[in-house]
């Protein structure tokens, strides 16, 4: 489950005298690539025709839903409403990082010393409701989201001051901090118009299409069932370069189904067009038959150059049981990957090593002497361990097995204060080890429940929850679990979501992304280093160090991945010749593709 703002990172330029400059786009480490007066991105066809239905299932564990609102904490955002309505002042480009260009803004400034960023608004720029997007909107949007929104905004934006309304379609963003990462965060802030709902609180904000300036309108929908969105014929930003050649369905639907097994049915039947697989089973058992053979549908592998966030059974800190590092990296040791790839996955996946995974952020060997420089001031305060070769995952090739692996721990239970006695693992107490894992995929029922018999050997009482999307969503939001499967979000720059996700205020905030409950003064320096980082040589230093931190306190059992979208799709479709380097399969569809034949 990834958080909705984490996603929408993007970098800000700054010249490389260090002076303020106005500009079409920013980068934060280099040249954007695409020059002021372009045309269009070069992963887009600028001449894609515009019209067709495109039919999609949910596109992740959400099996229904009870809002528009995608910022508030409670209840479920209808699939679709974040990427088809919402706009923020600047938007990223998939074929660069650290790189964003004027949506909303036509125009960006960053101050000489880099302690506030302006934007002057597009004067074309309209709201659904025609009205214009001015700068006192943008300020209520931040404002709002500050005020009102879900918690982890507080998290993510505790280092800009205040948003200053400078004139009708010029705002100013003010920094309580010198973090080289702000720039890229404000031009990501959604801005939405004080007449949604108005007066209703916004965190009450349900069923109530927002007035915002995307290029959909909710054009339909059946509660928690399906929604449909039509294309704005009157979408103010259809000619801009950033939008050229994109959005190009006159109408997109969601369909919500249940469970895995009912949406490969049904996709196969032909209730919706688009399918992206996740699971490497159901890619080479389930999408298979005559219209896959005779070509009505078919089976792409398309490949990325995304950096993979981490995956894995995280822990929650919180919990007794959990606290002692050397019961996580036990509970680390009973996972059998190589088993799995083998069994369960097709050899299709590839270890997760790092919290900045297949990325130069990541820990490998001995530390760096950048790494160093941010290590050595902490040593007091860090394990032995984080000043050695980067921790690699348990493996069971030979010569070694997952039998070494569970005496490996049973050694670190033992020196943690628990042994097996009277049929199970116990503490001094006499209390039995015991915890649930939740999860609400299906299709991570076998896998869990391959790790669980190995923790059984161990003498760990493990129980087995599986829930709805709601419910986890909530149980997630209170903290309420022990141990679940999560999925955090790639980040080719990560900056000041890291906070949220690591951070220690953020571990007592009922719905930030700190799921661990993870408090380490280390850490929280480690991250502040990483968002103030001028170089991006400096940022993969930090990320690096911070990475190694992270990894010795084994928070988490790392999953796997893989570097393919796997997307079928019926054959009537235009799908643009080059594609991203860096992107999610869902919003590239969404975006990019076009219909060639009705359906």
């Amino acid at each position: 489950m990834v958080k909705s703002l984490c996603s929408l990172m993007f970098a800000a330029l700054l010249s490389q005298a260090g002076h303020a400059m106005a500009a079409h786009a920013f980068s934060l480490y280099d040249t954007p690539k695409y020059p002021a007066g372009f045309s269009h991105f070069d992963y887009v066809n600028p001449d894609a025709p515009k019209g067709g239905d495109l039919f999609l299932a949910n596109p992740d564990r959400r099996t229904s839903f009870d809002k528009f609102n995608p910022f508030s904490l409670k209840g479920v955002a209808a699939a679709g409403v974040s990427d088809l309505m919402f706009e923020s002042l600047a938007t990223s480009s998939a074929d660069e990082t650290a790189t964003m260009y004027g949506l909303l803004a036509d125009d960006m400034e960053v101050a000489p010393d880099r302690m506030s960023m302006t934007f002057r608004l597009n004067p074309k720029a309209r709201f659904n409701n025609g009205d214009p997007v001015l700068a006192a909107d943008v300020k209520y949007s931040f404002d709002t989201l500050m005020s009102k929104g879900a918690p982890q905004f507080k998290s993510i934006f505790a280092d800009i001051k205040r948003a200053v309304v400078v004139s009708e379609r010029v705002v100013r963003f003010e920094f309580a901090n010198n973090n080289r990462s702000l720039p890229l965060l404000v031009g990501s802030i959604p801005v939405f118009s004080p007449k949604w709902a108005k007066g209703t609180d916004f965190d009450k904000i349900q069923l109530t299409p927002p007035i915002v300036s995307g290029p959909y309108l909710i054009d339909r929908y059946d509660t928690g069932r399906t929604i449909s969105y039509r294309l704005n014929p009157d979408y103010w930003g259809k000619d801009l370069p950033v939008r050229k050649g994109m959005f190009n369905f006159n109408r997109i639907n969601y369909r919500f189904y249940k469970d895995d097994v009912a949406r490969l049915e049904a996709f196969k039947a032909g209730e919706f067009d688009v399918s992206v697989e996740y699971s490497a089973k159901n890619w080479v058992r389930g999408y298979t038959g005559r219209k896959f053979e005779n070509g009505d549908i078919i089976k792409a592998e398309l490949k990325h150059s995304n950096s993979d966030g981490m995956q894995g059974f995280i822990m929650n800190l919180r919990r007794d049981q959990f606290k002692d590092p050397r019961v996580r990296q036990a509970l680390g040791l009973a996972l059998d990957y190589e088993w799995m790839n083998r069994q369960l996955f097709f050899n299709s996946y590839t270890r997760i090593y790092s919290f900045f995974n297949n990325s130069p952020m990541a820990a490998t060997g001995m530390p760096s002497e950048g790494e160093l420089k941010l290590l050595e001031p902490m040593r007091d305060k860090l394990s032995p361990a984080v000043f050695g070769p980067a921790p690699i995952p348990p493996t069971t090739e030979p010569p070694h097995s997952l039998r070494s692996n569970l005496l490996k721990a049973v050694e670190l239970f033992r020196e943690a204060g628990w042994t097996y006695r009277d049929g199970a693992l116990r503490n001094e107490k006499g209390v039995p080890f015991a915890f649930e894992i939740m999860d609400d995929q299906s299709s991570m029922s076998r896998i869990i429940s391959v790790y669980v018999r190995n923790l059984q050997k161990l003498g760990i009482r493990v129980t087995q929850r599986s829930t709805d999307y709601a419910l986890q969503q909530q149980r997630m939001d209170d903290f309420d679990f022990d141990m679940m499967s999560l999925r955090f979000p790639d980040a080719s720059t990560p900056g000041n979501e890291l906070f949220d996700i690591f951070g220690s205020k953020a571990a007592d905030q009922k719905g930030s992304s700190n799921f661990w409950g993870l408090k380490d003064p280390a850490v929280d320096r480690l991250v502040a280093e990483l968002v103030k980082a001028e170089t991006r040589a400096q940022l993969d230093a930090a990320a690096r160090a911070l990475d190694r931190v992270l990894l010795n306190s084994y928070i988490v059992v790392p999953h796997w991945y893989s570097s393919i979208h796997r997307i079928a799709y019926r054959n009537r479709f235009g799908i643009p010749q080059t594609p991203p380097l860096y992107y999610q399969a869902n919003p590239y569809v969404l975006s990019t593709w076009w219909q060639v034949e009705p359906r």
